[in-house]
């Protein structure tokens, strides 16, 4: 039986820690940053951990 490949685009958006966290981006960090104030700038820049039940299909998805 072949061996099961990484969704590339899985593991593009999440970064998997050694503790087993998951890491996303946040929201609203792309474009259009004049009218957003400093604050959720500052906030869009910082990663939030992935929580969930999607966190085990993506875990499985990552590590494969």
């Amino acid at each position: 039986m072949p061996k099961q490949k990484t969704k590339k685009a899985a593991a593009k958006r999440f970064k998997l820690t050694k503790t087993g966290k998951l890491l996303r981006r946040r929201q609203n960090a792309g474009h259009l940053k004049t009218s957003k104030s400093k604050s959720q700038k500052r906030r869009a820049k910082t990663s939030a951990t992935l929580m969930g039940r999607f966190k085990s299909k993506i875990i499985r998805l990552i590590s494969s």
